[in-house]
């Protein structure tokens, strides 16, 4: 949840008070967001609300705060390859604020396992590059070529899952604007075009760049908005789809109070993976699937339909595509990202695809 506080003065106070609260709890994480909120990380409802109770009356001795409602992180993808749906060029070209530099870009998604070996740091970006791409070319079917020339993974820790990979041909001083490349790719995987959440599963390949002869025409004033523009513009035109966690949720429950689980689940969009009895008890352990964003209130809900018999415990599994495109009204994804816009302060209407896009 967010906190903010009432008055300045009690402001010092609420800092002192997330400090010691940090200092007393070792799973609890306190942040600042952009808008100058405070937001406390825990690792489930419970906890959570255990935090602000100990917050309010022991670290901060009963000064009023104001307590948000929990936020969940999304994450955003692609669906295709630029311009695969008809709609959009192939390749995505953005100019330099001085219109003397382009580069040529497109998109596609990238295996979802691949995504989990980089997050788990099995796959890192500084292992040996031709063993790397011996294995990329193995398992994921890349070019080996392209595989070779990763630039870089996206920002870390939570955008990892995204490649930089230069796919051109003979360029010419394409090794001086690297740096503000990737700059501009951490900049942009760290907050994608929609809603501003991390991006996942990207990958961008530098198809063509035409460069100033002069290194002063190139410097990172230049490039790197340029760099961001044509991210942006290849994530808008390949279909973009937004990504939310999912828990693994484990039910501990006696098999008469079945019914009461599967509603509880059927409610809130759980999916039931599977069911097991445990030997010479009554009781039956299921294992599900359930979106963060309908986790709040669940173990409340749960103990009410089954009368106080079922225990969950929830630990984050994997991240799944949200249903429906975000740029049609009504969809959920399209919803989520209104949602988030208007909780970040951003504009409440979706970025169009000619403000990244230059046209040559």
């Amino acid at each position: 949840p967010r906190t903010s506080e009432k008055t300045p003065r009690i402001c010092q106070k609420l800092v002192e008070g997330l400090k010691r609260l940090s200092k007393s709890d070792p799973l609890v994480q306190c942040s600042t967001d952009k808008s100058g909120q405070h937001i406390i990380a825990g690792a489930g409802e419970l906890h959570l609300e255990i935090c602000l109770k100990d917050l309010k009356e022991e670290y901060m001795k009963g000064a009023g705060i104001n307590v948000g409602n929990p936020v969940v992180s999304f994450a955003e993808t692609v669906g295709e390859r630029t311009g695969a749906d008809g709609k959009h060029p192939e390749t995505c070209v953005a100019k330099s604020p001085n219109k003397h530099n382009r580069l040529y870009m497109y998109a596609e998604p990238m295996d979802l396992e691949l995504c989990k070996l980089i997050e788990d740091d099995e796959i890192k970006a500084n292992d040996d590059a031709k063993l790397r791409a011996r294995r990329l070319a193995n398992e994921f079917k890349w070019d080996v070529n392209e595989a070779r020339k990763i630039w870089t993974f996206g920002c870390p820790p939570d955008a990892k899952a995204n490649v930089l990979v230069d796919a051109s041909k003979g360029v010419q001083f394409l090794h001086e604007i690297k740096d503000h490349c990737v700059s501009a790719f951490m900049n942009a995987t760290g907050g994608g075009v929609l809603a501003d959440e991390v991006m996942r599963g990207i990958r961008f390949n530098i198809v063509d760049v035409t460069l100033h002869a002069d290194t002063i025409h190139r410097g990172a004033g230049q490039i790197m908005p340029a760099a961001r523009r044509v991210f942006y513009a290849c994530q808008i035109a390949s279909s973009p789809q937004m990504m939310e966690p999912m828990y693994l949720v484990d039910i501990t429950v006696p098999q008469t109070a079945h019914s009461g689980v599967y509603s509880t689940l059927n409610a809130r969009r759980g999916i039931i993976d599977k069911i097991e009895d445990r030997i010479g008890t009554p009781l039956t352990q299921i294992q599900a699937f359930l979106p963060v964003k309908e986790s709040f209130g669940f173990t409340e809900n749960l103990r009410k339909n089954t009368g106080g018999q079922a225990f969950p415990q929830m630990k984050f599994s994997h991240w799944q595509h949200v249903t429906g495109d975000p740029f049609s009204e009504g969809s959920a994804s399209h919803q989520i990202i209104l949602d988030t816009r208007k909780r970040k302060g951003m504009k409440d209407c979706l970025p169009d695809f000619k403000d990244y896009y230059d046209k040559i």
